[in-house]
């Protein structure tokens, strides 16, 4: 059973969401929380496998609740799903920074919003290639300066590749098949890479490769 935690200020909201949760034979819901503290202090006494978080509420917005977390050595297996609008770019690319693992539209449907549940909870990034990882690539790109040579340091030329199919929203399947790899070859160098650069998860991978300058909007 997946343990979720919904955090938003709307009961009703969180109401729906709930009801939407528990419909699904292989999750229930263990808390409920109302602001961004609630929800850091619920994901510590519930011990939630993820949170639903939304990124705008009182007292502690999504973001510096997300970075908590993702910042508590207890809390190392609790993965953070942000919802948020197309039209916050830079609160989404923080949400990201801050340690979430994915994030969705709030108008988002249903079944959408339980498969997405179900990819991060496995520990998966919920980012997917087109308008998602250009706006993701838009945003990072003119707000930070890439490295000198085009990509994070200590990594080897095939990491280089896998670390840019990752980012292009590729999973491990995708990974192997481009690069005539097994499916777990490729998740084997994901790892690797993960370890090497210090990311919790691929949407850290996502965002370290494009800070880096090693993936660009619209090339690669």
């Amino acid at each position: 059973m997946i343990r979720v935690l919904l955090a938003d200020d709307q009961t009703l909201v969180r109401e729906a969401f709930a009801m939407l949760v528990e419909s699904a034979k292989d999750m229930e819901v263990v808390g409920q929380a109302g602001t961004g503290r609630e929800a850091v202090a619920r994901a510590r006494t519930e011990r939630a496998d993820l949170v639903v978080m939304d990124l705008r509420m009182p007292d502690l917005d999504g973001i510096e609740a997300t970075r908590l977390i993702a910042a508590d050595e207890d809390l190392a297996g609790v993965r953070v799903l942000v919802l948020t609008t197309y039209d916050t770019d830079e609160y989404i690319v923080e949400a990201l920074r801050a340690g979430a693992s994915g994030f969705l539209v709030k108008d988002t449907r249903p079944a959408e919003l339980l498969d997405a549940i179900r990819t991060v909870a496995a520990g998966d990034a919920l980012l997917s290639p087109g308008p998602t990882a250009r706006l993701i690539a838009r945003f990072l790109r003119s707000h930070t300066t890439p490295c000198a040579d085009g990509g994070p340091e200590g990594l080897s030329e095939r990491e280089r590749e896998v670390l840019t199919l990752v980012a292009r929203g590729l999973n491990n399947t995708e990974i192997g098949e481009t690069l005539s790899l097994s499916p777990l070859t490729a998740k084997t160098h994901v790892s690797r890479i993960m370890g090497k650069l210090g990311a919790r998860d691929r949407a850290q991978l996502v965002v370290l490769a494009y800070e880096s300058g090693l993936v660009t909007p619209g090339g690669g």
